[in-house]
């Protein structure tokens, strides 16, 4: 014998929206009604995104970090940079579609990158100094 895999559970105003005189609704449990936990996770496309919970309250726009990617892109470490920089751009364009959750994903993954890139064009920078000061480099 195999079990149902259906169940009927009693919802308030459900007799007018189907139309029925029954306040029950049938439904599989594959098939269970739940809000995705992210707006961006529903598909990979930008226009499904753009929607946001209208439970939570308005937190304000994300940073996208635009500024400390600028200044990054004056280090000696252009693939990471230029990245950072694509990312930040990014996430100020999802902010601006209303896609919170991506913007800040993105506005996280643009700092990240720009700290590094930072921080590696500073050690590259002073060690071209004191290799040039020490006179083992001429370029």
């Amino acid at each position: 014998l195999r079990g149902s895999k259906s169940f009927t559970a009693a919802l308030p105003g459900e007799a007018e929206r189907n139309g029925h005189g029954l306040a029950y609704k049938s439904v599989s449990v594959g098939h269970l009604e739940a809000a995705p936990l992210s707006p961006s996770r529903l598909s990979l496309g930008r226009a499904s995104s753009t929607a946001t919970s209208t439970a939570a309250p308005e937190q304000g726009r994300p940073r996208d970090y635009l500024v400390l990617a600028i200044f990054s892109c004056f280090c000696p470490v252009w693939p990471i940079n230029v990245v950072a920089l694509v990312f930040s751009i990014m996430s100020r364009n999802s902010g601006q579609q209303g896609d919170m959750d991506g913007a800040r994903r993105l506005g996280r993954m643009a700092r990240l990158l720009s700290i590094v890139s930072i921080i590696l064009g500073t050690i590259i920078i002073v060690l071209y100094v004191s290799l040039s000061v020490r006179g083992n480099i001429s370029f």
